[in-house]
């Protein structure tokens, strides 16, 4: 098997299972919330440690750590704020008839914290990496930054598929921050810049004189990096993309089913009657 096969298909299902694990507890009844924040926390202190312990191993072991480790930290992230923990100081619908400036105003002030905690995140990680030989957590968590920012920031300008269904109800007030466009300037400049990123962190995974772990390291980014680009394009085309995450989403109910029943006989001839 190639090297690069098992790095490249451990980040692909730790990105689709992780994903699809946090829409499962967002959509899950409100009262659940403290009980997901809480352990979400534990995780946290526990992924923060292994970032810190993974930073010094320049093994294939610490490249595979300080991933997952990376990854788990943004996950916090993401749940804190889809929780409704850690949002913004105005978590509510823009006003009616908000446009331009203002709506970008009102959408900041809607999620201030949560990029203030994302911030504090990155530093945290860089203080616990910094001079060190495995920086891969700070990269992971960077890259996961960007693109997210960039996912947003394209939605908010307009995307062909909002995937509003992974929002859950608390959250349906975010609905006045998303457009439905068939294009905006910002997505070719993303996908183009996000590609260009793809190709350079893969050109250096094929390098010849990479350590081992660094070989894993750079293949699970490359991979990480093409994910979401994949994801950007998913915001465009006409593709089923929710498919890859219906396991996580609660049973939609099923529309009432019309039954048309035939008039007896006896009925036919009195109204004919009539």
């Amino acid at each position: 098997m190639s090297p690069y096969a098992v790095p490249a298909l451990y980040a692909v299902a730790i990105w689709w299972f992780s994903t699809g694990l946090i829409i499962l507890l967002d959509h899950l009844p409100r009262r659940t919330f403290r009980w997901s924040m809480a352990g979400a926390s534990l995780v946290l202190a526990a992924s923060l440690w292994a970032v810190r312990a993974s930073a010094g191993d320049a093994s294939e072991a610490g490249a595979y750590t300080a991933f997952t480790a990376a990854l788990l930290v943004w996950g916090w992230q993401e749940i804190s704020y889809y929780m409704g923990f850690v949002s913004g100081p105005a978590p509510r619908a823009c006003p009616p008839g908000t446009r331009g400036f203002e709506r970008f105003r009102a959408a900041a002030a809607a999620s201030l914290w949560h990029e203030i905690a994302i911030v504090a995140g990155a530093l945290a990680i860089l203080v616990l990496t910094r001079d060190a030989p495995n920086r891969f957590a700070l990269w992971t968590y960077l890259i996961l930054w960007g693109m997210n920012l960039s996912a947003r920031l394209n939605m908010f300008l307009g995307v062909r598929n909002l995937n509003a269904e992974f929002l859950p109800d608390h959250l349906s007030y975010l609905g006045c921050y998303l457009a439905k466009k068939p294009m905006n300037l910002l997505f070719p400049v993303s996908v183009s810049l996000a590609t260009i990123i793809v190709a350079l962190l893969g050109r250096t995974a094929l390098a010849d004189d990479l350590a081992a772990f660094e070989l894993v390291g750079f293949t699970i980014l490359t991979t990480l990096t093409a994910l979401a680009t994949l994801e950007h394009w998913f915001l465009m085309l006409p593709l089923p993309s929710s498919a890859l995450w219906n396991w996580s989403l609660p049973a939609r109910p099923k529309p009432a089913s019309l039954v048309i029943t035939a008039p007896e006989p006896a009925e036919i001839g009195h109204r004919d009657a009539a």
